[in-house]
């Protein structure tokens, strides 16, 4: 998962992040540390990325296709029950909702793509404002890209993914709902996926697998946002290190002579 640079006051760019190109399971072994939420704070509801907050703060951004899972899994990994709305309306989430988590990184809940009720034909196929933020936000350091494990590959599912791939956007791949179908459909719908996307890639994208009913992949998600994390700051201390310190003044400078 290659980091884009964060061009902006207090983040220094992290160094490319390496996460082996496989998807990772529930009864796979732990592979991270997990990073602690200690709090969450709600920043704005953005209706495009000038009304963003500042850059200062690197960003993890969820998305999906609409009723993918995503208000549920983000509440799930926050260990809030209403930190995103959950809806039964497909394309609830409108706006760009940013909040600031442990006062030191940021989850962005990105509006689903898809056909929102109400919607003119296409016109909410995808949100110009996400596809905005995506291309030109300096501090998004990952998008987390929900794909319903549940169904055999969709279309858009697939042609956002593309998007993001040819637009250099850093993400991985999160399969959500395995508790929905039987584990050899869900093996079977990401084995299919993962064939549709294969001529896109030297390597494969990282991928997950997640469930807010049963607790699976909590872990590893919020993992990838530790790695991350402890990447900046390594990169940080080590900027502050090698920065050269001011010279200090001779003993003599204010004698008269």
């Amino acid at each position: 998962m290659a980091m884009r640079k964060l061009q902006v006051t207090g983040i220094l760019t992290p160094p490319k992040i390496v996460l082996s190109p496989t998807t990772i399971y529930c009864d796979t072994a732990p592979r991270f540390a997990i990073v602690n939420i200690s709090s969450a704070i709600f920043n704005c509801s953005a209706p495009d990325l000038a009304s963003c907050p500042d850059e200062s703060l690197p960003e993890f951004a969820f998305i999906g296709r609409s009723n993918v899972g995503k208000s549920s899994l983000l509440n799930f990994l926050a260990g809030k029950e209403n930190l995103a709305r959950v809806s039964t309306t497909p394309g609830y989430t409108k706006l760009i909702n940013v909040f600031t988590m442990n006062k030191t990184w940021r989850l962005v809940d990105l509006p689903g793509y898809g056909f929102a009720e109400g919607a003119r034909k296409d016109s909410a196929r995808f949100n110009h404002a996400v596809l905005n933020y995506l291309e030109h936000r300096t501090n998004l350091c990952s998008v987390f890209a929900l794909i319903e494990a549940a169904l055999p590959p969709q279309p858009i599912d697939l042609e956002f993914i593309e998007w993001l791939t040819r637009r250099e956007v850093p993400f991985v791949l999160v399969f959500t709902k395995t508790d929905k179908v039987p584990a050899d459909t869900v093996q079977a719908n990401i084995a299919a996926f993962m064939e549709k996307i294969a001529p896109l890639y030297e390597k494969p994208p990282v991928s997950f697998t997640c469930s807010a009913e049963t607790g699976e992949g909590r872990r590893e998600l919020l993992g990838v946002i530790d790695e991350a994390m402890t990447a900046i700051q390594a990169e940080q201390q080590q900027s502050t290190e090698e920065r050269p310190q001011p010279r200090k003044p001779r003993p003599d400078r204010h004698r008269p002579w």
